[in-house]
């Protein structure tokens, strides 16, 4: 196995300033129609309020038109109906924000990794790595783990035994993977998550508590984000699962034997007990709690803060709890709260009466 060198001297700010691309050729590379044949160089994207004239923005909320007719950006990329406000170059798109993305990856690559092992990392010499991976400082690749072509290690990174990673993985600094996960390609998994831990199974022996082995693992498929210190725990029996484009934020916790579909995306903060069923297509708001054993269906939107206690059966926006009011209101409610079933019996009592 190679040692690897450091990539040099070269700052990410220089790294990034070498990103440059003609006008034209941008608008191709984000699929915008240009209404200009300019040719300008654009170096950066930046927001409409402080964009150069070497650099893009775009524009997807109305509260800002007043920035959009004063940009001295280069090009905005917006929609042809805001178009009467930009008097600059205009870059037609149905969804901004969309080509924003674009964009904004074509000026900020990750700054590449020279393959290699470096010297402070711990390699067992059953480990299979195949070509041009970067071993990080401080890491630990224990026997057996697979590790596709491409990958990127980041320092101080744990990947235990058997742990199966696909090509074109980003592992960020302090990721740990345990044993029996297996990890699809091109995955980016952010500083201190943790992927395979033991689900929480326990049962009972009088007053004392018994341990339930772990013997699931956790599958996780092709193009998925795991945010920071976001944790994935290994099933009972079967493998926890999460489906191919699936976005997770950070400081989530997924129990043992969750299932997550295709595409769905999940803030941060949301917990998700064991053997709940999430569809394709979702999208869960921040700080969510979802009870163990339910089942979600497709393209459900769940709103953040919501208790979910009951399976839904239907696609939908759902939302529950109480919204932010003035303290004194809020304890005169909760009062009230109180009191509802009282009312409820009184009301039905008055009701049998007629």
């Amino acid at each position: 196995m190679a040692i690897c060198i450091d990539i040099g001297n070269i700052s990410m700010s220089e790294y990034y300033n070498q990103m440059k691309i003609i006008l034209t050729e941008l608008a191709a590379k984000i699929g915008a129609k240009l209404e200009t044949s300019d040719s300008s160089i654009i170096t950066g994207i930046a927001p409409l309020n402080k964009a150069t004239p070497q650099e893009i923005s775009f524009f997807s909320n109305r509260k800002y038109r007043n920035e959009l007719s004063k940009t001295k950006a280069a090009a905005v990329i917006l929609t042809e109906k805001d178009c009467s406000f930009c008097k600059v170059a205009k870059l037609i798109m149905d969804n901004p924000y969309l080509g924003y993305a674009k964009a904004a990856n074509l000026f900020s690559p990750p700054i590449p990794k020279p393959p290699g092992i470096h010297p402070s990392a711990y390699v067992n010499p059953d480990v299979i790595l195949d070509s041009d991976v970067y071993v990080g400082p401080q890491v630990v690749i224990e026997a057996g783990a697979k590790l596709g072509k491409g990958v990127i290690v980041g320092p101080g990174c744990v990947i235990e035994s058997g742990v199966e990673i696909g090509a074109n993985c980003q592992l960020k600094a302090n990721v740990t993977i345990c044993s029996g996960s297996k990890i699809g390609q091109r995955i980016i998994i952010h500083p201190g998550a943790v992927v395979g831990s033991d689900g929480f199974g326990n049962a009972t022996d009088g007053e004392r508590w018994v341990k339930v082995p772990q013997i699931g693992g956790v599958f996780v498929g092709d193009d998925v984000e795991i945010g920071a210190n976001t944790t994935i725990d290994k099933g009972a029996l079967e493998d926890t699962y999460i489906a191919n484009g699936v976005r997770l934020d950070n400081l989530i916790q997924i129990a043992h034997n969750v299932q997550i579909g295709e595409h769905t995306a999940i803030a941060g903060c949301v917990g998700i007990a064991g053997s709940t069923k999430i569809g394709k297509n979702c999208l869960i708001g921040g700080g969510v709690g979802i009870s163990g054993h339910l089942e979600i269906v497709d393209n459900v939107c769940v709103t953040g803060g919501s208790i979910i206690l009951r399976s839904i059966r239907k696609a939908g926006v759902y939302s529950s709890g109480t919204p932010i009011e003035n303290n004194q209101h809020w304890h005169r409610n909760y009062l009230r709260f109180k009191q509802l079933n009282e009312m409820a019996l009184r009301l039905k009592k008055l009701e049998l009466g007629k």
